[in-house]
């Protein structure tokens, strides 16, 4: 792929594909995260004097026009940290749009609206697509987060460039992810969380061999434990996997991968704040209770091997987190990655919000803006949105 600073923009419109799927409250932006992790990219065309065109998709508006999903709050988002007005297009195809992009000036920002109030656009329309590309000179994707669809804006449009590049953001994602598949730092350690195996399961394939340490936690450990012939209680279970997940402990043991259970937990009556609750070892989940959290046994061990390792890959909590008492786990977990002297990577939504909450998400080496495409990727899928960047 070229990147962004291989291009000459200047005086040229440049079509920037970026994620602005950012949470709202009440017409207001509550975590910036995603805009601001554009900014590097925008910044650099801008001082280039290109003519920046922005598009991004914002919740799921189902193929609707409907006021609640625009992009007008983060419009005033990005206003206010580029320093200069950033005007939200009435459409993100049309003539008026058409019109406004023909009026721009070198440093101009207008951000189209939102994508997804085109059904066409997550179909791939071919027509929407051409509609897309006639704004814009050059392409531009920055949207790793969306690079695993084979949308409009992100597969089928960029055929009509013959200049296309990738932006700063979505070039280190590539490049970090993928230095952990292809050459990580030995020893490599990968802390795999969440509720089911079965979200998982692929990344755990396609690690074995590459990694040499595999640490589970959350519901996902149960899956693994009860095809063990572990009494797991009333524990999230995902019973048509058993075999699988039996088959993936044999062939992580044929591989030379240690893959580490937990062996001890936090159990609860209910899966909720107040309830009650006690640490009992991985042998003895009473049969009434069900599993919330690792425990600090569990917690300990595997901060150990994250203190050990030079390479750390952390996707998935270790529990419920978002409930104070059964959230002990994965901020060990966190403390233990912001204090490795390692490469250490993290994607998932709900890992990086518990580092957030940790407060130590400035002590990552990189944390991914793509949860569903970081774990793609990791998968060793190729991401239409990628693949579409590469040169002949």
């Amino acid at each position: 792929m070229r990147s962004v600073r291989d291009l000459d923009v200047a005086g040229k419109r440049v079509f920037v594909r970026v994620d602005f799927n950012v949470p709202l409250k009440d017409g207001t932006v509550t975590d910036a995260t995603r805009i601001d992790a554009a900014l590097p990219t925008i910044r650099h065309l801008l001082d280039r004097g290109a003519k920046v065109i922005l598009a991004s998709h914002l919740g799921r508006p189902k193929g609707q026009r409907k006021p609640e999903y625009s992009l007008q709050p983060v419009a005033e988002a990005l206003a206010r940290r580029l320093g200069k007005p950033v005007t939200l297009a009435p459409d993100c195809v049309g003539n008026a749009t058409e019109q406004l992009v023909a009026c721009m000036q070198p440093g101009d920002v207008v951000l189209l609206e939102n994508l997804r109030f085109h059904p066409q656009e997550e179909k791939n329309d071919p027509d929407f697509a051409e509609q897309l590309a006639r704004l814009a000179e050059v392409y531009v994707n920055d949207a790793f987060g969306a690079a695993h669809r084979a949308h409009a804006s992100t597969e089928g449009m960029v055929r009509h460039f013959p200049v296309k590049a990738a932006g700063l953001l979505l070039a280190r994602e590539v490049e970090i992810l993928g230095k952990l598949l292809s050459s990580p730092e030995k020893p490599f350690v990968a802390v795999l969380g969440g509720a089911k195996v079965s979200d998982k399961i692929g990344v755990i394939e396609h690690l074995l061999g590459r990694v040499d340490t595999i640490l589970i936690g959350g519901a996902m450990a149960y899956t693994f434990l009860k095809a063990q012939g572990k009494s797991v209680g009333r524990s999230l279970v995902e019973e048509d996997r058993l075999e699988l997940a039996r088959d993936t402990l044999s062939r992580a043991a044929a591989s030379g991968v240690a893959m580490h259970l937990p062996v001890d937990h936090v159990v609860a009556d209910r899966a909720e704040a107040g309830a009650a609750t006690r640490i009992v070892t991985a042998e003895a989940v009473p049969a009434d209770m069900l599993g919330v959290d690792i425990g600090p046994e569990t917690a300990e061990r595997y901060a150990a091997e994250i203190g050990r390792a030079r390479t750390v890959l952390w996707n998935g909590p270790m529990g419920i987190f978002e409930i104070d008492a059964f959230a002990r786990g994965t901020m060990r977990i966190a403390e233990a990655l912001a204090a490795s002297t390692g490469t250490t990577v993290v994607g998932g939504g709900d890992s990086v919000a518990a580092l957030a909450r940790a407060g130590k998400l400035e002590r990552i080496t990189h944390v991914s803006t793509g949860g569903g495409a970081s774990l793609e990727f990791l998968e060793g899928k190729v991401l239409p949105g990628v693949r579409a960047l590469e040169l002949p």
